[in-house]
């Protein structure tokens, strides 16, 4: 039998840096790591794309993982950015080493458009560490392309695959494939830019970032009690906001700038290669986030 991951928000959480030389900003982390639990996030992932992991030294990674495990009691998904059978096994490892039973799972891209190359890849990565994965399927941050029928096989062939996240656009007809094809539970991601037609599409939830992950816990608790229009209500006044948040080459700087206007973090510095937040789009930031703001307050008061 699978062991699923739970359906909800898992939140993927950014990684403050703080000062000339971008350390890491554990008060920042932990905050922003707090604020995830205390709205509703079935589990965090961490050390993902938006967690800049890949620009991250090892010690800075066990420095993440240690300060999440200290400020939330939520279960964890750790990303790995290691396309390479043996790389995977060490950052597993390192992670374990830190974290331990708090890692649920552990999010693997796929690493090939070939099913047999990521069936091999992934049992041998299984069968050094025992550990379960959630399979990735992100062309933008892996390069590599691969069908939702090829992501379907492969998670038939691992019985330890715990939950697929989908990120090959169109989303929405990759969830569809997939929830017909696999017992495991599909996530979307993407800022949640195709969350409502993923919900409809079979997903189990979203697992991903936004400045205001309050809106995404919302539209799923509506979604699972009263469907589309419950859902599509909650979200709606939210979405001009999830569009500008997810622009490409931006996304992580508007973001980590939209935490920073309310609080969560102290700095929205990115580490190179990210470009920082483009000056030009300030007065559109501070009118998306008026606007979610008053959304936010409706949606904590009930009226939505």
């Amino acid at each position: 039998m699978r062991e699923a991951l739970e359906h909800g928000v898992w939140g993927v959480v950014a990684t403050p840096f703080t000062g000339s030389t971008q350390d890491v900003d554990t008060d920042s982390l932990a905050t922003l790591v707090e604020h995830y639990e205390s709205v509703g996030a079935v589990g965090l992932t961490v050390l993902g794309v938006f967690g800049e992991a890949a620009a991250l030294s090892a010690d800075e990674r066990a420095l993440v993982l240690d300060t999440v495990t200290e400020a939330s009691d939520l279960p964890l998904v750790v990303g790995v950015t290691a396309l390479a059978t043996r790389p995977v096994v060490e950052e597993i490892r390192a992670a374990r080493s830190v974290a331990g039973d708090r890692i649920r799972a552990f999010m693997v891209q796929a690493n090939s458009a070939d099913p047999g190359v990521v069936t091999d890849h992934l049992q041998a990565v299984h069968r050094v560490t025992g550990a379960r994965i959630v399979l990735q399927d992100y062309p933008a941050a892996s390069g590599v392309a691969v069908s939702a029928a090829s992501v379907a096989t492969v998670v038939r062939r691992c019985e330890f695959v715990a939950a697929v996240k989908a990120e090959s656009p169109p989303t929405s007809v990759a969830v569809a494939e997939l929830t017909a094809a696999v017992d495991v539970p599909v996530f979307g991601g993407l800022g949640g830019q195709g969350l409502l037609d993923e919900l409809a599409a079979g997903a189990a939830g979203a697992m991903t970032g936004f400045s205001y992950p309050e809106a995404l816990v919302a539209c799923v608790r509506a979604w699972q009690h009263g469907g589309y229009e419950a859902a599509r209500d909650v979200l709606q006044p939210f979405l001009p906001l999830v569009n500008f948040e997810q622009q490409a080459k931006i996304a992580l700087a508007v973001r980590k700038e939209l935490l920073l206007q309310r609080g969560l973090i102290r700095d929205a510095a990115v580490r190179a290669p990210a470009v920082g937040f483009p000056e030009v789009l300030r007065d559109s930031l501070r009118s998306h986030l008026s606007e979610a703001s008053q959304a936010c307050e409706t949606l904590t008061a009930g009226r939505i």
